[in-house]
């Protein structure tokens, strides 16, 4: 389970709720942009990348055009155009709305 995912130099370490660090990854060009419990969310370059608490990606899909507002629970939020999107951790969209 993650209880936080920190940006700390050039590694995005992932912390347990001990807030002892199980996982890390190099940055590169990866920004953090959510965090669940379960999984965090990251752009890269032009893919919006889910990965797992072992740093292991689950799924990914086009940035194009979206801009990621948030995760909670098991979903994210996408903003696409006039559409905010809910995906779940394997990027498959859940619901829409206008927005």
């Amino acid at each position: 389970m993650i209880s936080d995912v920190r940006t700390k130099g050039s590694l995005i370490e992932v912390y347990d709720s001990n807030s002892k660090r199980v996982s890390y990854m190099s940055t590169g060009k990866k920004e953090l942009v959510g965090i669940t419990s379960n999984f965090f969310v990251i752009i890269n370059g032009s893919l919006i990348e889910v990965y797992d608490e072992r740093c292991k990606r689950i799924s990914y899909m086009s940035a194009s055009n979206k801009i990621v507002r948030g995760a909670a629970g098991n979903t994210f939020t996408v903003k696409n155009g006039s559409l905010i999107e809910t995906y779940d951790d394997k990027c498959k969209r859940v619901s829409y709305k206008s927005a």
